[in-house]
């Protein structure tokens, strides 16, 4: 079973990975916004930002989000470790429903380079 502290090292190895990417994701990634991530198997969730290219959690809680983030990704713990590892493809998983991301359609538009 994954653990919170598994899913946070993934959040921090996907934030790496984005201040480290160039051409059009690192110009997806520049955005400035306030991001949720729900772990729905754990029932607990991470909130922060996205800003300079980078993911930084401020904090985590039990249960859903307590506000809405700009930015709101919902997934199993297994499917962001498989996600940030390579072993999952974010747009089969989110056509197929295994993950959720909300967002404005400015930034889905964005954001769809990252996909």
């Amino acid at each position: 079973m994954v653990t919170m502290a598994e899913c946070r090292s993934a959040l921090d190895r996907l934030s790496d990975n984005l201040a480290g990417a160039d051409g059009d994701v690192r110009s997806a990634a520049a955005l400035d916004r306030s991001l949720s991530c729900h772990i729905t198997d754990l029932d607990g969730t991470f909130t922060g930002r996205l800003e300079n290219g980078r993911i930084e959690v401020v904090d985590q809680h039990s249960g859903p989000p307590r506000v809405k983030a700009q930015i709101r990704l919902v997934m199993t713990a297994p499917d962001l470790l498989a996600l940030v590892d390579g072993d999952l493809n974010f747009t089969k998983a989110w056509a197929g429903g295994r993950i959720r991301l909300e967002a404005g359609l400015r930034d889905l538009l964005r954001l769809r380079s990252l996909l």
